[in-house]
């Protein structure tokens, strides 16, 4: 249920009025700026309360709305119809997630290799346009004899091309136990499909308070997804990014996964949280993974996540869905007038000109 003030509502008047809903059948009251005007949200067992009864504690009360959905939180009616943002910290500034934004793209390795494979990486990411930098140190893997990663070494790594790139780092946690080790380093903590239900580690990274991205379930209804995404929210933390990377289906022959392109706009209609889509894990083969991204930006994505590797096909995880540097900086250059159409674009921050022999040589520098 949502309480929704009337605009210039004296702030003595809001502290009055959530101290009388407290007080009700322990309700918890949680206020939201929206659109110049405080959206009070009622959190707990609502169904016994009476609108037109709350209706009447305060002539600033201008609607009480029942949440029809099972998710209150993550609900686009929680904020009155505003979408939400969330705003992470980098070394090079703040960057923002959001529908009314540019279009944040986070790239690099599936896994962290080693130092100088990372570090390389995060550089010719950056030089493109990347404001993040994502790799695993914790790989969930279907085959137990599958490279699962190196855990914390690979964490150290991150800290140093992080250090050396300034870009936001977002990598995934497993377990309860290794999540104060990767909040430490992580800007964004990632939790992966094979997790969107582990709801211990849910609550846990909720708690963290860390902007967290949710990864939807390789079989996960978008209702499952959102509930996950509850269960962050409800730990306290707000920053929630959700991630579409592609759903089981009858024929993967030709695909990985099926990209879910529809679930951008099914999910605006029932979210205010941020989108990101990644077209790598979803295709899992480079050639398709442009297509896809393009795709995704007309339908109105606020992020993408790009898998890039100096050498794809030495690569110690998913080489095949992984686009080489020249692919990613021309990907990079397709994307920016593409996506400035629909104004969700800001200038790439290098001279095309100049761009690609940089790349070239850096790339057989680094071979």
């Amino acid at each position: 249920m949502i309480v929704i003030l009337k605009s210039q509502t004296p702030l003595s008047e809001v502290e009055r009025i959530c101290e009388e809903l407290r007080n009700q059948n322990n309700i918890t009251p949680e206020k939201l700026e929206s659109n110049h005007k405080v959206v009070i949200g009622l959190l707990g067992d609502t169904a016994s309360l009476n609108p037109d009864q709350i209706q009447q504690l305060s002539p600033f009360i201008e609607q009480v709305l029942r949440v029809k959905k099972p998710f209150k939180r993550a609900s686009l009616e929680f904020r009155h119809g505003e979408p939400s943002e969330v705003v992470v910290q980098t070394p090079n500034g703040a960057v923002t997630f959001g529908q009314n934004h540019p279009v944040v793209v986070v790239a690099g390795p599936c896994s962290v290799e080693n130092e100088e494979m990372i570090v390389e990486t995060a550089l010719i990411c950056k030089a493109a346009g990347a404001k993040f930098l994502r790799g695993g140190a914790y790989k969930p893997r279907t085959s137990p004899y599958a490279f699962q990663g190196h855990g914390e070494s690979a964490l150290e790594l991150l800290a140093k091309a992080r250090e050396v790139t300034g870009l936001g780092i977002i990598t995934e946690v497993m377990d309860t136990a290794d999540l104060d080790k990767v909040a430490a380093v992580a800007d964004v903590v990632q939790v992966g499909a094979r997790n969107m239900q582990n709801f211990p580690l849910l609550r846990k990274v909720g708690a963290t308070g860390k902007p967290v991205l949710l990864k939807r379930g390789l079989s996960a209804t978008i209702e499952e997804w959102l509930m996950a995404a509850e269960y962050i929210l409800a730990a306290g933390n707000p920053n929630v990014i959700l991630c579409e990377r592609g759903i089981r289906s009858f024929d993967q022959k030709y695909t990985r996964n099926v990209l879910d392109i529809s679930v951008i706009p099914v999910l605006r209609s029932l979210t205010h949280l941020p989108i990101m889509i990644d077209p790598s894990h979803a295709t899992g083969k480079s050639e398709f993974v442009p297509t896809m991204a393009m795709a995704s930006i007309a339908a109105g994505a606020d992020s993408l996540m790009i898998e890039v590797h100096p050498n794809p096909a030495k690569a110690l995880s998913d080489g095949p869905q992984s686009l080489t540097p020249e692919k990613f900086e021309q990907l990079m250059l397709e994307i920016a007038p593409f996506a400035k159409f629909f104004g969700r674009w800001t200038t790439l921050p290098f001279p095309t000109a100049m761009s690609s022999h940089w790349l070239h040589e850096f790339v057989d520098a680094a071979k």
